[in-house]
């Protein structure tokens, strides 16, 4: 007995020992916006109480008080209907739907992180002369590269912002999707090639707080991190100085080095870049030669360039950039680099899944040419583009 009484109280110990490893940020954050969105979730768990709770309790009452012992339970075999009953049973939980959908409601307008600030905390709107730090983020493989472009600086796995002093993140990727989240300043914001995402948010605490991607993007995911630190303004002052006098210049060569994959990066500082080069990143022409997404998207606002556009296809090409270099990118697709599967897709039998219709070799990369099984509208040196794509006749 006295060691079951142990063995129990062991047990009613492991519960805090899992609970003492377990960072809690989420719940105790440091920014204005993820305090809002902390206490959703505990408005929202407190709500979804209100029914398991009774319910939890109710179902062991009911299994006790109506067991086959208690022989003094009203027994009533037909029974089949109580209004008064049912007016419990519906009631209570339309009215919680009813509240979770009034707080959905009014928090998706409230914290949409496009949506500029109007407070810096419950209890402090934003004072009418301040003015919004602007930090452009760029999700490299597999680090983070920061710009400050009212301040000219810009680092790699280090970002910094004055306590109670609005934040302008735009974000975007270079070339595979990634999330951008400090748990302690907001919520999570994807990053994706080709497409800038934004994000408001103001830290209110001094502190030093981690940053990384939420959304798997290959190899060196796991080590795709970064600190925040929320300082005073004469602390902001100081590391920007910091940045300026350690710091190198970052052009497109600088940046073209940077941008090939990579793990486990360290802390850099750039004292200088290029005013142009988070515009080229969002627009992938980052690169010599390449061209801009919005000028492709004018050419095709502009009715499309015809036949003559097919100089544009090499401009274009953007998966397999690092190919000469044999680095492939993450989300370069075989066709677009021309690299072979990594392996046969296999049947449920376990056996290669290779071509064996009638008259087709089992050979990977055969030339249908050769072969005497042309592809209707496909020639030799044909270009395989669809042909909407040059509909200029």
């Amino acid at each position: 007995m006295p060691k079951l009484m142990k063995f129990s109280r062991l047990l009613s110990v492991l519960p805090l020992l899992f609970l003492a490893g377990c960072n809690m940020v989420v719940m105790a954050p440091s920014g204005d916006i993820a305090m809002q969105q902390r206490d959703l979730i505990v408005i929202s768990t407190v709500l979804m109480l209100l029914i398991i709770i009774p319910v939890i309790f109710l179902t062991l009452f009911f299994a006790w008080r109506y067991r086959r012992a208690n022989t003094a339970a009203t027994y009533a075999p037909e029974w089949h209907h109580s209004t008064r009953l049912e007016i419990v049973i519906w009631a209570a939980p339309l009215a919680i739907i009813i509240a979770l959908g009034a707080v959905t409601w009014i928090s998706t307008h409230k914290l949409d992180p496009y949506r500029p600030l109007d407070r810096l905390d419950a209890e402090r709107p934003i004072p009418a002369d301040t003015k919004p730090l602007t930090v452009e983020v760029v999700a490299l493989d597999w680090k983070w590269l920061f710009f400050y472009p009212e301040l000219g600086i810009a680092t790699v796995n280090e970002l910094a912002a004055p306590v109670d002093k609005p934040i302008n993140f735009k974000i975007t990727a270079s070339s595979v999707m990634n999330s951008f989240y400090i748990p302690a300043l907001a919520g999570q914001i994807y990053a994706m090639p080709g497409m800038e995402t934004k994000l408001h948010a103001v830290i209110n605490r001094e502190g030093e707080y981690d940053g990384f991607s939420a959304n798997y993007s290959g190899a060196g995911f796991s080590h795709m991190r970064f600190k925040f630190h929320g300082l005073t303004k004469e602390g902001f002052d100081a590391w920007v100085a910091q940045v300026k006098q350690q710091g190198t210049m970052l052009n497109r060569d600088a940046y073209l080095k940077l941008e090939k994959p990579s793990e486990k990066e360290p802390v850099h500082y750039y004292a200088g870049a290029d005013a142009d080069l988070y515009n080229a990143i969002l627009n992938m022409c980052a690169a010599p030669g390449k061209m801009c997404m919005n000028e492709m998207m004018h050419i095709d606002m502009m009715g499309g360039g015809g036949k003559e556009s097919a100089e544009n296809h090499e401009k274009l090409r953007y998966d397999d950039r690092h190919a000469d270099e044999g680095i492939v990118a993450p989300a370069a697709t075989v066709p677009a680099t021309g690299a072979p599967a990594r392996s046969e897709p296999e049947r449920s039998d376990g056996s290669s899944m290779q071509h064996d219709m009638p008259g087709m070799p089992s050979t990977p990369g055969m030339d249908m040419q050769h072969q005497g099984h042309s592809m209707p509208g496909m020639s030799n040196g044909a270009d395989p583009a669809p042909a909407q794509l040059n509909n200029n006749n």
